[in-house]
């Protein structure tokens, strides 16, 4: 069976739904939709703009993201404002959206622990985008850093990440600017640094990492580089 939500007047395709009351089954038929949580724990993270959410979900249309964000809205979980000049639009969770904290929390904390890493999880610039989303600005050179990526495994792609205020960026073209480091590794290591399953210092003794430049710099950009929020949790032995 399937029922729209959110009043009889919604233009949104139907969610299905499990004919049951149980409020698990209930809230399944939200948040069990593809990318929902997704983009839920990018707006958990401080992503505000459609363009912020469209770089924090590789491989989702934007048609799709429209939908999933009309249909929290249906909800009550997100409201759009407008700010700045330009009036630019801008996505806020409610309050009964950051309840949700808690179950992207629980989701996360279960997939450090349990699940393995699997080459198909790898995307670096996903991996970039999350690093550059915690870098604690205040710890960065007041001039900035800019560092090259280059990738093993994507010898024919290069990604830059701009540290610098108001916020960090990553981009895949030349930013036009020198770099003060270039960091050699592949996407696999990046990932694992991100979630701590390896040291820098590991990393650069097994071949897999080597960042070039000043001393200074690389200290104050190894520094300013918080992790993964799930890099704390143990992983279980997967005897």
């Amino acid at each position: 069976m399937n029922l729209p939500r959110g009043g009889s007047g919604s233009k949104l395709t139907p969610v299905r739904s499990y004919g049951q009351y149980c409020p698990i089954a209930r809230t399944s038929e939200l948040l069990a939709e593809r990318w929902t949580p997704i983009i839920v724990r990018n707006l958990l993270g401080g992503c505000r703009t459609f363009g912020e959410l469209l770089d924090g979900a590789p491989g989702i249309s934007r048609a799709l993201l429209a939908q999933r964000l009309e249909l929290l809205a249906e909800h009550g979980i997100v409201v759009t404002t407008s700010s700045g000049p330009h009036h630019r639009r801008e996505y806020v969770l409610t309050d009964r959206g950051w309840e949700l904290k808690t179950i992207t929390d629980a989701m996360g904390a279960w997939g450090a622990r349990w699940l393995e890493l699997q080459t198909q999880d790898v995307d670096a610039g996903y991996v970039l985008w999350a690093t550059c989303r915690l870098v604690e600005l205040e710890k960065v050179p007041d001039e900035g850093l800019v560092v090259r990526i280059e990738l093993a495994d994507r010898p024919s792609d290069h990604f830059w990440m701009l540290l610098r205020q108001p916020h960090a960026e990553v981009c895949s073209s030349y930013p036009g600017q020198s770099e003060d480091l270039v960091v050699q590794t592949d996407s696999e290591t990046l990932a694992r640094w991100h979630l701590r399953h390896v040291t820098y210092e590991e990393a650069t003794r097994a071949g897999r990492m080597r960042i070039d430049g000043p001393r200074k710099q690389t200290k104050a950009f190894l520094a300013c580089l918080r992790p993964s929020p799930f890099a704390s949790i143990e992983r279980a032995s997967q005897d």
